[in-house]
């Protein structure tokens, strides 16, 4: 059976073209390996769930999820807030 969720990526995209492929059936898991990749640098080729790609749209939206986490764990840790705070001042639910 495929995995819900397979995620086509480049850890190091200045150094080596060679595509890897993260496979997990939980979503949350999955954003929070986009979040890993984001955090790295590494070139995010396709994002597939069950088999198909998503669209443009869906694709933008999971990292747009994945970005906002990791903006407001960012905000979290370097002004000490919690995450209602976080939520209330800058937008970025936690």
């Amino acid at each position: 059976m495929l995995a819900a969720f397979a995620i086509d990526y480049i850890a190091f995209p200045d150094h080596n073209p060679r595509v890897f492929t993260h496979r997990t059936d939980d979503p949350v898991e999955a954003e929070d390996f986009l979040m890993y990749l984001l955090g790295t640098g590494a070139r995010i080729k396709e994002i597939r769930h069950d088999a198909l790609a998503l669209s443009g749209h869906q694709f933008d939206k999971m990292l747009k999820v994945a970005a906002s986490r990791i903006a407001a764990q960012m905000l979290r840790q370097s002004l000490g807030l919690d995450a209602v705070k976080v939520k209330d001042r800058f937008g970025f639910a936690s």
